[in-house]
């Protein structure tokens, strides 16, 4: 296939090389032999007029150019891919399992409307969810095992995800607290008091601690957990104060006994935080995968369709 008078499989190729990074693995991954990946390797070196991938020793290294590449392959590859999916928003025909890796953010506040928009849409198809934890976080042959990860932007520290829904975080604390005065907490509260926090992958997954670093507050983080559903049951009866997402902090306050603080400094009244989704580029083309990451944005849709109508501060306590 070509255009223009340029072999579009090479674009398949290139994707290859530069993702992987290594000649054989990227032969591999396309199903092509090494020589036949040395004679691609050689068409793209004399149409970008640059090496592209230079070995280093036992391994392969990247050229900047090859480097500046990967977000216009990987869109064009996208592109290309949808405009041969003549029924993209269809259902897979007849039963069909995915495997969904999820935060515990997105397992609870995204998982029940996107189990209802699937039931509704393809009663057959299946879906097994599997908690995403940081020691899972890796380069991109671990997500093979999942059709989707949905987790923190930065999360993954690798690829170019695609946001699936935003949220802002909030402080969580006891009632009785002894720095929290009429359900509010000021930035030196906050400096002041031990925290409780999500143990993340990559510094960029975590955009409270980035905006306290910012207005130069280091929190004395005495604990950690895994993810961010436990951490407003732990706060719960001490002097902890954690940030976790609004929408989840809204479900489990009541349970778990804690307030929902107002925070006093505008830097920190506005954190944000991005779910995005990763998977394997080799899976970009896949028209099941096309229709569940459709059904994850409609899903996704009808939580930013609340954004308006959530309450700033909540008072949840015995």
């Amino acid at each position: 296939m070509a255009l223009g008078g340029i072999d579009l499989n090479l674009l398949v190729v290139l994707q290859a090389l530069i993702e992987e990074g290594n000649l054989t693995r990227a032969g591999m991954r396309v199903g092509m032999p090494q020589p036949a990946m040395s004679t691609a390797l050689a068409r793209l070196r004399r149409h970008y007029k640059d090496e592209l991938l230079v070995r280093t020793g036992n391994g392969y290294e990247l050229t900047p150019l090859a480097r500046s590449l990967l977000p216009q392959v990987r869109e064009s590859t996208r592109l290309i891919a949808h405009a041969f999916i003549p029924a993209q928003g269809r259902s897979p025909a007849g039963p069909h399992t995915f495997t969904l890796g999820l935060s515990d953010y997105s397992m609870t506040v995204l998982g029940p409307p996107l189990l209802r928009r699937v039931c509704d849409l393809a009663p057959s198809v299946h879906l097994r969810m599997r908690l995403a934890t940081p020691e899972k976080a890796g380069d991109n042959r671990r997500l093979l095992g999942y059709d989707v990860l949905i987790a923190p932007a930065g999360f993954w520290a690798d690829g170019q995800p695609e946001v699936i829904a935003r949220d802002r975080l909030v402080y969580v604390a006891d009632p009785a607290n002894p720095r929290l005065r009429d359900g509010t907490l000021t930035a030196a509260d906050l400096q002041a008091l031990p925290h409780a926090a999500a143990r993340l992958p990559h510094p960029g997954a975590d955009p409270a601690a980035a905006a306290l670093e910012r207005l130069g507050i280091t929190p004395a983080v005495v604990l950690t957990t895994g993810g961010w559903l436990p951490l407003a049951f732990l706060v719960a009866g001490t002097d902890l104060v954690a940030a976790i997402p609004e929408r989840l902090a809204r479900r489990v306050a009541a349970a778990a006994g804690v307030t929902i603080a107002t925070i006093t400094e505008p830097a920190l009244a506005a954190i944000e935080l991005t779910e995005a989704a990763w998977w394997h580029p080799m899976r970009a083309a896949d028209p099941a995968l096309t229709w569940l990451r459709t059904t994850l944005r409609e899903s996704a849709a009808i939580l930013n369709d609340d954004s308006g109508n959530r309450e700033v501060t909540g008072v949840a306590g015995p």
